[in-house]
């Protein structure tokens, strides 16, 4: 089992940043997967980005390409989501998610474990 426990969201104006993190325990963090994703009220979850195991590759979705970094610190058993140039449509609760797989994937039915969240609130 892993426990994954994010932390780092806040209340954010246009423009600002914020660095979510994503600290797992339970077992070896190094060879998962691991994505995060968002949901804001009323909304489906949404892709944000992942990266593989070693951290070597990224992946970003739409929406956040090119203001949003993820990386990730195996050492720590930590990934992180460096968010820039926040808009109010970021505005929802984020979730960091592994898979028990080297490799990631968009699609939020593949991961195996979830966080409980942390609200990011961007204001106009």
């Amino acid at each position: 089992q892993v426990q994954l426990v994010e932390s780092g969201g806040g209340l954010v104006q246009a423009g600002g940043s914020l660095r979510l993190s994503c600290v797992a325990s339970g077992r070896t963090f190094g060879g998962y997967a691991v994505g995060w994703f968002r949901q804001a009220p009323g909304k489906e979850r949404e892709f944000v980005a992942a990266i593989n195991w070693s951290g070597g590759t990224t992946y970003n979705g739409d929406s956040v390409k090119d203001r949003f970094t993820i990386s990730r610190d195996n050492a720590e058993n930590t990934v992180y989501l460096h968010m820039n140039h926040l808009k109010p449509e970021d505005t929802a609760v984020y979730y960091c998610a592994a898979r028990i797989t080297s490799w990631y994937t968009p699609d939020p039915r593949m991961y195996d474990y979830w966080g409980q969240g942390t609200q990011v609130t961007v204001s106009s």
